[in-house]
Formats: C-alpha cells, structure tokens, sequence
C-alpha cells in the first residue's frame, strides 16, 4: 500500500489509521494470523494501533494482547493468566530509558556502576528467561536510546559514571544476549531515535503528558522499524532485489554514451554517489540477497557497463542478467519463474518513473518502490526494510551463488535427452538426518519462507523448532543436496507425529491433538527418539504453535506417523531429493514400530503444484473435504523398495 511504504507520511497514517486499516482488509483476504504479545514500560496502545497496519500490508492479521501500562516485567514473571491463555507467537517487551530503575550517580565507584549494572540487566534476563520456560516463542526487546541530556556534556560517553556510557554497556550486554539465544531479537531504538532526531524523539513533553517513550509522531517509524522485524521472524523478507542499470547503477546511458564516458568512480561526486550504492548493492549478496538485472538495452552494452573498470559490480554478481527490449514487466515475471520463486519476493529498483509504474501495476506483488534521487537510493532500500536480518545462516551467504550453480544446471540438462541420465551426470550426494542445532536457524527460516513446495504450509520459530527436536512425540528429518556444480544446503524439512488412525479427524480439521493417549516403554522412546530426531511439547495448531513440553509425558502408541510438514526448496525441483527424504522417512517408521503414514495437503493460493504430491509418493487419496483439503494413507510394505536411485 503506497501510504505505508517508505518514505512515508506519519501524520498521514496516524490521521488516516482507520480507513487504512479498512482499505487493507478489503483489498487482500490470504492473511495468515499471529498472535502478539505487547509489554509496555510506557503506553502502547498507539504502537499497537499503527503497527497493525504495517503488518498487515505484510500480510500478517495480528492479535494484540497489550499489558497494563508498565507492567511489562510483572505480567512475565508472576504468570499473567491472560497472557498464559493469550499463548502468544510472539512478544514484544517495548522498555526505554525511562525504564531504568537507578542511574549511577557521578560520585559512585566504578564497583558501584558495575553492580549497577549488572542489576539492570538481570531483571531483564530473569524475564527472558521465563518467557522462554513457558511461552517458547520469539521475544524482541527494544535496547536503550540515549538521554536527551548530557550531565558531563561530552564526556558522558568516557566515564563510566555517564549515563550514556551505561547505556553504551547494557545496550552491548543485550547483544551479547541476542547472539548467544537464537529466538532474541533487538529492535534498535537507540538507531532508530538518532535517525528521527533525538530532540524530537524524546520530547519530555509526550512523557510527562501521557507516557509515550518517544513523541507521537515518531510512532510511524517505531511501528515500521518493528514490523520490519515482525515479517522477518515469520519469513516474510524479499529474496531478489532486480536493478535496472542506466541512471541507476551509473549515470548515463551505456548504449549511448559508451561505457568510458559511463558516470561512475571516485573522478566525480556523483559518480562516487553511484560507486557508494553499487558497493551497498553488492554487500547484499552477503546477507543473502539474490540480484538480477532488468534493462532496457542490448546485452553486449549492458555487460560492458557492468565491466566497467570503475565499476563495484561485475556480471558475476548476478544470477540473472535480463537486458533487452521487452516490456520490464515480463522481464520480472520471467524472473520470478527462473529463480522459481514467487514475484512477491522480488523488489525492484529503477530510476524511471514510468518503468516503476508499469512494473507495479503489471506484476502483482513486487516491491517497487520510489527511490528518489541517486544519493537517496541507499537510504530509501535500506530503511523501507526489505531484506531485514533476524537470521544469517551460511546457506544465505552462499545463496547468489547456489542459484547460479542452478543456472549451469540448466544448460548441463540442455545437453542430455534422457532425464535420469542427467540427474545421474550431476553426481548428487544427499545428507538427511533428524534436526540438529547447527541448521536449527535454517530449518525455521525454510518453514516460513517456502511457499509452492510446502504440504501444510505450517510456520514454526527457531524455538519450536527446536522444541521438535527434543520431543520423542516426534520424527523429524532435514536434507542436503551437494553436486558437482556446488552445495545447495539444506532444502527440505519433514516432520511427523506419532499418534493413531482416530487422530486423523483432527488433522482433516487442520490441527494437530494434544498427547494421545497410550504410552510407551522408556527403551522404546530412547531409540525412536534417537532414531527419529524427534520433538517438542503436545502438540502444534494449523498455525505453528508448539505448547510445553512438559505438559506431555507419554507418546501415543506408535501405530500411524502423521506428516505435519514436508516442504522443499523450489531450487532442487525435480531432482529427485522428494523421494530421498521419503525413503528417510520410512526408514524411521520402522525404527519407531510405525505401519502407516498419514499426509495431509491443506491448499493455499501458491502451493497448487504439490495437490497430488502424495500420489506419485504411492499414497492412496482417502478423503477430500469441501474446501480442498485431501488426506492420504500409505502402508508400509515389507518389501518397500527405495524410491531414490540417483542420490547417493
């Protein structure tokens, strides 16, 4: 929606909020619902209002449950019922400055600033403590902005008295949180405040007057910056970001002009403009980001301006150079369909007005948004928050290069009549085990970002993840594919539950029972457990939710393993990594004493292409309920024989 993308309007949005909000829910119906959890050191009700919004144009429906104001700390720590019984999928915990009980005083010891600190940060490390005994969900954390004063001016940074050197020293002790707990997010609002303007951010007025941590008309960046995080966790990120190239990433048309008299370099200020957003460009190659070109030009020219000696970026930086003559908007859905993701995952970058305007209006979903002028272009993609990063795992890093491995792939296949031969010729080696910690990351992130190979379409957290795999309840298994063009990571992700055939009715329904009844030897557990890398707490809803663990302590009786999740990354298609991961997953029932398998389809509006997966697995169909979704069996034969033959 253009009232939400940035550069934005703030008072605009708080003015306009409800007819925004009533414009949102009319234009899209394919939500997918979440619940979150606000707990405020100061008012909320406005963050919840406008970040509502934001995440709506995301396509989150969120369900607020917001804290009585600044009882954020004692709503976690004494076991707020509402909150237990609100099970949030995620919470937030909006705390400022204001909420640090005791500054140092300038005639304190360093000893004394010391405990001090260490106070502070332990009252909020017993709380995320908690949250993670009993909520098993994501928690993001505001840090600290600085004061809007300075005692000793500007030294208040040096001594250890200083209340912006405590603040530097808490802020880092949250960090230090966040990289060593997987499900911690910091939502930086002492970045967000100097980039607002400090002065206006922390207007005492807004305090004093009605407790707002910041002003009021901050909110919108506030709820922006935050629900840029929100989309993340729940794998709503771009994946692409597709340039053109004249006046865009040079000034000058190389097909006029020349590549030599091309604008980029140190020689001029705005061909060092140019220079500095080619080298932001590229730099997203390491958070994972995939580029593409799409230009009007001819393909000889264009390659000549990307091998210019000035130039940041080469043609080896991209996956796929598309410059040529046709309309801009088939360009991006070619792409979309070479990359094999959807066109909702691109974001497209061009100077031109007119290009900006057919693309958006032609290819429904891309981000195409209004850049400015050259020495605006980083500030514009870098604040709207595209590709924000709440998880970097080395699959991301390497992902511009495991699509242009997917490119050589092709024209390897190009030379081969026979299918099988060429699988056979790229020399595929898989890896599939149960889940374990070093691609917790990756498997969360896979259950939220893929779309057409994806069953149940179900989304979990790194935490529920995580909890799967403690759980003997549960089989899970992860795959990798390596061959002789490179490694193209982890790709698929199944996971089951135990139970019986009388647990198929609540799964036609889309969730999933609580522990079934029956129990289990504890040999039994141990081997299956091990044997199937299994899982969290009773049970996970159609939505992801994984409760306590510990409020199970038996596991159904074994007889039927029902498939909660199988997806796969779009990338390995037809490379026969699906019937791998089916022989993995027989193996494990065998293991456990499990017969039948039971897999559920739950159609949504981008994964039609899997409907009759379960039937070239060898399932039988045997229901099918009026909104589509499909339930199949499949009985394990004695005599099963593997359905891999090309993966080593």
């Amino acid at each position: 929606m253009r009232e939400l993308e940035y550069p934005f309007d703030g008072e605009l949005i708080l003015k306009k909020s409800k007819k925004i909000k009533r414009t949102l829910l009319e234009e899209r119906s394919d939500f997918t619902q979440k619940r979150i959890a606000v707990l405020g050191g100061s008012t909320t009700h406005d963050i919840i209002r406008v970040l509502e919004l934001f995440l709506l144009d995301q396509g989150i429906r969120p369900v607020f449950y917001e804290s009585e104001y600044a009882q954020y700390w004692q709503d976690v720590m004494f076991d707020n019922p509402e909150l237990v019984s609100f099970a949030p999928d995620l919470i937030f915990i909006h705390t400022s400055n204001r909420n640090i009980a005791v500054w140092p005083t300038v005639s304190d010891p360093e000893e004394r600033v010391d405990e001090l600190l260490s106070e502070q940060f332990s009252h909020f490390q017993m709380m995320w403590e908690k949250i993670a005994e009993v909520y098993h969900c994501p928690v993001i954390q505001n840090n600290f902005e600085y004061p809007f004063y300075r005692l000793l001016g500007n030294q208040e940074g040096v001594y250890p008295q200083g209340r912006i050197c405590f603040i530097n020293r808490l802020n880092e002790k949250f960090y230090q949180y966040a990289r060593e707990n997987g499900n911690f997010y910091i939502h930086d609002i002492n970045y967000l405040s100097a980039s607002y303007g400090l002065d206006r951010w922390a207007d005492p007025l807004y305090w004093h007057m009605y407790k707002y941590a910041c002003c009021m008309q901050a909110i919108p960046a506030f709820a922006h910056n935050l629900a840029n995080i929100v989309k993340s966790v729940f794998g709503r990120n771009k994946k692409a970001l597709v340039l053109d190239l004249d006046n865009t990433l040079w000034g000058g048309v190389v097909g006029d002009d020349g590549p030599e008299n091309l604008e980029i370099g140190q020689e001029t200020p705005m061909g060092q403009v140019y220079s500095e957003f080619q080298g932001y460009v590229k730099a997203q190659k390491d958070i994972g980001v995939m580029l593409a070109v799409n230009s009007k030009n001819e393909h000889e020219n264009a390659i000549a301006g990307l091998n210019h000696p000035e130039g940041v970026l080469k043609p080896d930086d991209f996956v796929l150079i598309k410059a040529n003559w046709e309309p801009k908007s088939e360009n991006m859905s070619a792409i979309a369909q070479e990359l094999n993701i959807l066109p909702d995952s691109l974001v497209f970058a061009d100077d031109n007005p007119a290009e900006r305007e057919i693309v958006s209006t032609q290819t429904s979903g891309v981000a195409v948004p209004e850049i400015g002028t050259p020495e605006q272009y980083i500030r514009v993609l870098d604040h709207s928050g595209f590709f924000e990063v709440t998880s970097l795992s080395e699959d991301d890093r390497k992902r511009n290069e495991m699509y242009r491995a997917n490119m050589a792939r092709k024209v390897q296949q190009e030379r081969f009549t026979d299918y099988r031969e060429y699988l056979l010729s790229l020399e595929m080696q898989g890896t599939i085990r149960p889940f374990e910690e070093i691609y917790m990351a990756r498997i969360a992130q896979l259950t939220n970002k893929s779309n057409q190979f994806n069953l149940t379409t179900r989304r979990f957290t790194q935490a529920q993840i995580e909890a799967f795999a403690a759980n003997p309840e549960y089989i899970t298994r992860y795959g990798k594919l390596t061959d002789r063009f490179g490694d193209n990571g982890v790709v698929s992700v199944v996971i089951g539950r135990r139970g019986t055939m009388a647990d198929v009715e609540v799964y036609r329904r889309g969730e999933t029972p609580d522990a079934a009844d029956g129990a289990a030897s504890e040999s039994e557990l141990t081997a299956c457990g091990t044997a199937a890398g299994s899982a969290t707490a009773g049970s996970s809803a159609a939505d992801g939710t994984v409760p306590d663990s510990s409020a199970t302590d038996s596991v159904a009786d074994g007889s039927v393993l029902h498939l909660v999740l199988w997806l796969m990354s779009c990338r390995v298609l037809k490379r026969d990594m699906e019937y791998a991961m089916m022989d993995s997953m027989v193996e494990a029932c065998r293991d456990c004493g499990i017969g039948t398998i039971m897999g559920y389809y739950y159609p949504t509006a981008k994964n039609a292409m899997v409907k009759e997966f379960y039937r070239t697995m060898g399932f039988e169909k045997t229901d099918e309920t009026d909104t589509g979704v499909t339930i199949w069996r499949f009985e394990i034969p004695a005599d099963y024989e593997k359905k891999n033959t090309v993966i080593e």
